[in-house]
């Protein structure tokens, strides 16, 4: 176990210095927060390594019961049931994934940014034509359980990274009215095909409010987004109902005693 003082922490200083003390090639990235899904998770994340031009892999995410209804269709939008070993933006997510430790021994995490130190490297990886894989097969739950309050500061703290990775990013009142009007809207629709509606309003709108008004604060210094990104970041989930990727292999019973 490798210590960081919390005057000391950064996400981008608390991955140098783990993957500092690590002694393989492949180094898998996981938050503290997660746990897998299946028993194959790390087996299925660090396949997509056999080819030698992929740089970075990271899985599925799914929340618990305690997640807010509106994170789950975070999770659903940012995390599709349908792998791509090579996808064309660098979104990607460190709470689960995996790296090749020569390509970071070239090129650290920053250790400024308030966040997105995950998707800043993956940046720097594709702009150097190496590939990003997303594998859904290798799922984890993610744990959270915020207040309105950790919810804005998670999403403004977010924001100003994406504005120091991309300076030329803006955020508008339009833009905060526009997305958190149609977020809410989306998430109701889906919470009436579930039959969740009157349980998860209130929670729904404050989730949604707090998530875009932490974005605009973020980005109140003007700047044009990448539209991927901007897409897999901020825009709603699809109407359809997706329906729940099954495997063949059984998942991991954590409530049953040995």
């Amino acid at each position: 176990i490798v210590h960081i003082a919390p005057a000391d922490f950064t996400f981008g200083r608390s991955l140098n210095l783990g993957i500092s003390a690590a002694t393989h090639e492949l180094v898998a990235i996981a938050s503290a927060h997660v746990y897998p899904v299946y028993p194959d998770w790390l087996e299925r994340l660090l396949e997509p390594f056999a080819d030698a031009s992929t740089g970075l892999a990271y899985g599925k995410q799914r929340g618990a019961e305690t997640s807010k209804y509106s994170e789950h269709q975070i999770f659903a939008r940012w995390f599709p049931d349908s792998s791509d070993l090579r996808q064309s933006h660098p979104f990607c997510n460190n709470a689960n994934a995996a790296i090749r430790r020569s390509l970071w021994e070239e090129h650290h995490y920053d250790e400024t940014l308030t966040g997105l130190e995950d998707l800043d490297w993956a940046k720097w990886l594709q702009d150097r034509s190496f590939g990003i894989a997303y594998i859904s097969e290798a799922e984890i739950i993610h744990i959270h359980s915020e207040t309105p309050e950790g919810v804005r500061n998670r999403y403004r703290r977010e924001a100003m990274a994406f504005k120091q990775i991309y300076p030329e990013a803006h955020f508008n009142a339009y833009d905060f009215i526009r997305m958190t009007a149609s977020n809410i809207a989306n998430d109701t629709y889906h919470s009436f095909r579930e039959r969740l509606f009157f349980n998860v309003f209130a929670e729904i709108f404050w989730f949604r409010f707090n998530q875009f008004w932490g974005t605009y604060q973020g980005y109140r210094q003007a700047a044009v987004w990448s539209w991927n990104l901007r897409q897999t970041f901020y825009y709603p989930r699809g109407l359809e109902a997706d329906e729940a990727q099954k495997r063949e292999i059984e998942p991991i019973r954590y409530n049953e005693k040995p």
